[in-house]
């Protein structure tokens, strides 16, 4: 019996707030986040999409680093005050990932935006997020 109230007191406080638990977290850091709304001719949205900037000094511009659609409410760029600026997270898998970002915009176009900056830089030359090759999603949009 003691056995058993010492595992659900152990139980009890794991799940506590301001606990310690260990995360499985990947966390990277962009310029610029823009939570884009894609809307079609007659102005209804057909998807949401963040998409991850760093600035280019050498070229002057906002170069696309990734992008996602949004799947949830919970994946929209929410404002952090401490430090200041914006987090994006969203569970792949197993793995929490967060991007922070130091400014953010909001758009609605019949342009994507990931899409027109592949003009001025092809996703082979993108700096990824995470290490590996360039991280984007595949489906179509």
């Amino acid at each position: 019996m003691m056995m058993l109230l010492q595992a659900a007191a152990l139980a009890a406080v794991s799940v506590l707030p301001g606990t310690i638990q260990p995360t499985n977290t990947t966390r990277a850091t962009v310029d610029l986040v823009e939570l884009n709304h894609f809307i079609d001719e007659s102005g209804r949205e057909v998807f949401q999409q963040v998409v991850f900037f760093d600035w280019s000094t050498g070229n002057r511009q906002f170069e696309v680093r990734a992008w996602r659609l949004v799947k949830d409410p919970s994946q929209l760029p929410r404002r952090s005050w401490s430090p200041s600026g914006y987090l994006v997270t969203w569970q792949d898998k197993d793995l929490t990932r967060e991007v922070w970002a130091k400014n953010m915009r909001e758009t609605w176009s019949q342009q994507d935006p990931e899409r027109v900056n592949r003009e001025l830089l092809p996703e082979s030359q993108r700096r990824p997020l995470w290490g590996g090759k360039p991280e984007f999603e595949s489906s179509d949009r």
